[in-house]
């Protein structure tokens, strides 16, 4: 199990940086890494360069994971009771320890959320 935080930040980190492309990296600093698509998409009523994906983002206590398929495409995902506990509000899932199913499920989950998107062409 991963606790410290900036292993946890640099594991989910990589899990996304593993769909580049078809996924970019928009942001990557020390206080946000951010992955979006690479084709212009509608995002409510704006035109963007790429369809958000996803964040992670370091706070004092955990690490933020912002993943934006499980609010656009909410039937998609089924979290387990260990994930589930972690989400805060619809799409932020707030991480503390990281366990190795815990891993295995977020791996899972963007690999679906990219899946996704990659079918309703938003990247």
């Amino acid at each position: 199990m991963i606790i410290d935080l900036l292993e946890i930040q640099n594991t989910l980190q990589e899990l996304l940086k593993a769909h580049v492309p078809p996924l970019q990296i928009r942001k990557d600093n020390e206080n946000v890494f951010e992955v979006a698509g690479t084709k212009e998409a509608m995002q409510g009523k704006q035109k963007v360069d790429g369809f958000y994906f996803a964040s992670v983002v370091p706070k004092p206590k955990d690490i933020r994971l912002y993943y934006f398929p499980i609010y656009t495409h909410v039937d998609q995902f089924f979290l387990s009771a260990e994930l589930q506990k972690c989400l805060k509000g619809k799409s932020c899932f707030h991480i503390k320890k990281l366990t190795p199913e815990l891993q295995v499920e977020i791996k899972a989950m963007i690999e679906k959320g990219v899946h996704v998107y990659e079918k309703d062409d938003l990247i």
